[in-house]
């Protein structure tokens, strides 16, 4: 298992950030809310998880070792895959999650693409008994936090448009280019899909060059 990769940041995409290492450069798949606190040729820590298939070695990189442990646990559930378990801390922090699950949270769950009201029922039973109470200094931080969720959703994308090396006054202009798109999903969810406004920034910034 390779749990963590150090070293300068070679390369940033919307999803994927690659660490040199040793001469070789390591391609780590990302939330968009990681790669965000990346930049280009600076040092870089990224706890990691190796997901094998018959076809494939795949690296996904998260912020912190409790990033990784809750990423691993959410896919003991039955039907969450990897790109599902990162979907889902992409619009979640752990302890939003782990507050989510204690607390029987169903809208919480469908806020991530691909969860549907069915599907956040069968995840919230597998899940009770995996995830734990919310890690922070007591319930009421704890809550705090899961209610705030990530960084403001403008704040997250601001930052991997700069971390992609966008000029501040275009990803400025992206981000109100979407706006419209995040404040229908916040009406609809309650949350802002921060993968998918990156990718509808990143299809304004290409059509205005």
């Amino acid at each position: 298992m390779i749990a963590f990769v150090s070293g300068p940041v070679a390369a940033l995409a919307p999803t994927t950030a690659v660490v040199e290492v040793g001469g070789v450069g390591m391609a780590v798949q990302c939330t968009p809310q990681t790669i965000a606190g990346l930049r280009v040729g600076q040092e870089a820590r990224l706890a990691t998880s190796l997901v094998v298939r018959e076809d494939s070695l795949t690296l996904y990189g998260f912020a912190d070792d409790d990033e990784r442990q809750v990423f691993e646990l959410l896919q003991t559930a039955s039907g969450v895959g990897p790109r599902l378990a990162q979907a889902m801390l992409g619009v979640h922090t752990p302890d939003a999650l782990r507050l989510a699950v204690s607390t029987g949270d169903e809208k919480a769950l469908t806020a991530v693409p691909g969860i549907g009201k069915k599907g956040a029922q069968k995840l919230l039973l597998e899940l009770k008994d995996k995830l734990g109470a919310p890690l922070g200094t007591s319930g009421l931080v704890g809550a705090q936090r899961a209610a705030a969720g990530p960084a403001p959703w403008t704040e997250q994308l601001l930052s991997a448009l700069i971390g992609l090396g966008y000029a501040s006054r275009e990803a400025e202009e992206a981000v109100a280019a979407v706006t419209p798109q995040a404040e229908e999903s916040i009406a609809a969810s309650g949350s802002a899909p921060v993968p998918q406004l990156l990718r509808a920034a990143l299809q304004t910034l290409n059509r205005a060059r």
